[in-house]
């Protein structure tokens, strides 16, 4: 593990879900870090200089050396820290692996979801994205977490997602976890949990609130209107 002359920089937005992957993955190991939130919408030339693809997290390890993309943050913090959070055995590990990829589709089918632009669109992206979590349904053979007792890194995936749900249902009754109650369960014990609890900060609901009702979406729409602060001019 890095000593106190190599410690890590998590480059960060305050609403990303792959940035949330890492900073639970760094609390559960116990592993100091230091975080830095940047705007993606003006980003600086300094964080343009170590992410090629222009998107965060990025993991900064002591001054000269920048790693990119969420999965291999993860995973190289599996190699080189203790605690591990990854199955010893060689096809669990790799079916992790799989439904991490899967918690990532199922990101992508939340921002088709958030971003529909009108009725018949949403309602499409809606059964797509009530399907993934059906998969997730069928898929989960153990509780509290994804394989039992141990927390893993594939429930550092999978906490995100969850935490996107929060918000919806502050909108409206979509029937996303119907007939899921497996998954229903995970989620509450997901989010019970002090590394997935603390991955952002305490006015995430409201910043997510913000960003989606600025979408100009199907979803926009069915938000209810900003009342206006008292004694505004």
């Amino acid at each position: 593990m890095p000593g106190p002359d190599t410690p890590y920089t998590l480059i960060s937005h305050a609403l990303c879900p792959y940035v949330q992957r890492a900073v639970i993955t760094l609390a559960e190991k116990r592993v100091p870090f230091r975080r830095i939130d940047i705007d993606l919408a003006d980003k600086p030339d300094w964080f343009r200089a170590i992410s090629p693809l222009g998107r965060v997290p990025v993991l900064r390890i002591g001054d000269d050396t920048a790693l990119f993309e969420s999965a291999v943050i993860v995973e190289y913090l599996e190699e080189v820290t203790d605690r591990p959070m990854h199955p010893a055995a060689p096809l669990e590990r790799a079916r992790h692996r799989a439904w991490i990829e899967m918690a990532s589709a199922t990101l992508d089918a939340i921002a088709g979801f958030y971003a529909a632009p009108d009725a018949e669109a949403f309602e499409t992206k809606r059964r797509a994205l009530a399907d993934r979590l059906a998969r997730l349904e069928a898929g989960l053979e153990a509780q509290p977490y994804f394989s039992g007792e141990a927390f893993r890194l594939v429930d550092a995936a999978w906490a995100p997602v969850f935490r996107y749900l929060d918000t919806f249902e502050t909108i409206g009754e979509f029937g996303l976890l119907d007939h899921c109650p497996r998954v229903a369960a995970y989620r509450s014990a997901l989010a019970a949990r002090p590394s997935v609890r603390d991955a952002v900060a305490p006015d995430y609901p409201q910043r997510l609130a913000g960003f989606l009702r600025r979408r100009g979406s199907h979803l926009s729409s069915l938000m209810p209107e900003l009342q206006p602060v008292a004694g505004a001019a």
